[in-house]
């Protein structure tokens, strides 16, 4: 015998898979209350390993990316950006690199010019425990370490958004 859903749970099944579907829409999402962000440490590109806890009190934007990703090269400059508007007034910007060869990863940083540092996550580990399935995809964390907000692929004009959500979470 067939599932019956009442009205209401079946409508705002329909809107979400409507809007999922929806061309140009952003997919972004606030976790379920403001789960906390999984804990890493990686190796960064010419420098230091990076613990994410160690950034608490920071709003952080953690931007996964790769080399061979046209959109994450599209967004990129945009990033830069943010990171440069942003970051004195306690925005960390963390692009992680999904590449295989980590010298892939080097050599498409320097050509964008990345003015934020960049993390290996070669064996992908970090980016199963963020549960990411498309590049690029972007996640906010706020200052208490909490993930509000997940962005899924990009598309010009993604960086409103980010912008705005990295001012209110820095007014918090």
């Amino acid at each position: 015998m067939p599932t019956r859903f009442d009205p209401t749970r079946r409508r705002a099944l329909q809107g979400a898979l409507a809007l999922a579907a929806a061309p140009g829409v952003v997919h972004a999402a606030a976790p379920a209350a403001a789960a906390p962000a999984p804990d890493f440490t990686l190796r960064s590109l010419g420098g230091p390993n990076l613990r994410l806890a160690e950034q608490r009190g920071r709003v952080v934007l953690l931007n996964f990316w790769a080399s061979w990703c046209g959109p994450c090269r599209q967004e990129m400059p945009h990033l830069n950006r943010l990171h440069q508007q942003y970051h004195t007034a306690g925005l960390v910007l963390l692009g992680v690199n999904v590449d295989d060869e980590p010298r892939n990863a080097e050599a498409a940083a320097s050509r964008l010019a990345l003015a934020f540092p960049v993390l290996l996550d070669t064996d992908k580990a970090v980016s199963r425990r963020y549960e990411l399935s498309t590049m690029p995809s972007t996640v906010l964390i706020d200052r208490e370490g909490r993930l509000r907000h997940r962005h899924r692929g990009y598309r010009e004009g993604y960086e409103a958004l980010y912008q705005d959500q990295v001012r209110a979470l820095l007014k918090e």
